[in-house]
């Protein structure tokens, strides 16, 4: 499949769409998920410490026929424990000696930003992690990295689609500016959370002119923002969807000025609010988590 690579700001190579673990994978075995998404042409395997899938993750790898430079893995600290020990179990459980892409999950489990990014500087540097980087950091919480950082994060990995892509703006060309790659999850959300909404006209509108679906659409919007891709699925059929994505055509200005507009008329603020009460809830699942980890240690 057509997927390019993009390059890090620290040289390295990464792919340019991802196989996710989390969401609904959380907890559950991903083995036969993973080498499946493998077989389909993903190489580039997304995964964290609080998802408590690494073992199956690293099940997947060792059982598929890729040499280890084939493939391409990212996992995440999530706070559960130090940075040192969160690699070390992290590597254990997926049978690795090094991790391409290493980030921190959420900048809320962070305790001391400067002290938390130079145990990462430290890892990168000691080879356990190919690349460092961030996940679901805002604009404000990118510009205090900034001013402790010696290396750089190479990706933020965010929660980006149609709808919020006004309020993400702002960060998105933070990051251009600064040679961060951003990383895209959830992105069919305009599908899989509101359907029906201002979106569907415009995605609908080029996926006839493309001879595509709308998840296609959506998917090269995304591409068209410049952010890598992070997506999921137990069906061949969906995961071989996706991966077409990187055949088709670019959307054209008209069309993906139509999304832009079109997303920043919805949803609904009573929409908005339910999805951020339900982003606190998961931040509380893992503070308690955490708690009752470190409780039975």
């Amino acid at each position: 499949m057509p997927f390019d690579t993009v390059t890090l700001n620290d040289g390295n190579v990464m792919p340019t769409i991802a196989f996710g673990t989390g969401s609904k994978w959380k907890g559950h075995d991903v083995t036969d998920y993973v080498l499946q998404a493998i077989e389909e042409g993903f190489s580039h395997i997304d995964t964290a410490q609080y998802y408590g899938n690494q073992d199956s993750v690293g099940d997947a790898i060792r059982d598929s026929a890729l040499s280890r430079s084939d493939l391409f893995i990212t996992t995440k600290w999530s706070g559960l424990t130090s940075v040192p020990d969160a690699i070390q179990d992290s590597l254990d459980k997926l049978g690795l000696k090094q991790v391409d892409l290493y980030l921190i999950h959420n900048p809320k489990m962070v305790g001391n930003l400067e002290s938390d990014w130079r145990a990462f500087e430290k890892l990168q540097e000691a080879g356990l992690a190919k690349s460092i980087g961030v996940s679901n950091f805002t604009l404000s919480d990118m510009q205090d990295l900034w001013k402790v950082a010696k290396v750089k994060p190479a990706v933020n990995q965010i929660y980006f689609h149609p709808y919020n892509y006004a309020e993400n703006k702002e960060l998105l060309e933070f990051c251009k500016e600064h040679g961060v790659v951003v990383e895209a999850y959830s992105s069919l959300t305009p599908i899989t959370r509101y359907p029906g909404g201002p979106v569907d006209k415009p995605v609908k509108a080029a996926a006839k002119r493309l001879g595509a679906t709308p998840t296609q659409v959506i998917l090269a919007w995304v591409k068209s923002k410049g952010a890598v891709i992070v997506t999921t699925s137990s069906t061949k059929e969906h995961l071989r969807e996706y991966l077409a994505v990187g055949d088709l055509p670019p959307l054209t200005d008209e069309e993906i000025a139509a999304v832009d507009e079109a997303g920043a008329k919805g949803p609904s603020t009573i929409s908005r609010r339910a999805y951020a009460l339900c982003g606190i809830i998961g931040v509380m699942n893992i503070a308690w988590t955490a708690y009752r980890w470190l409780s039975r240690h």
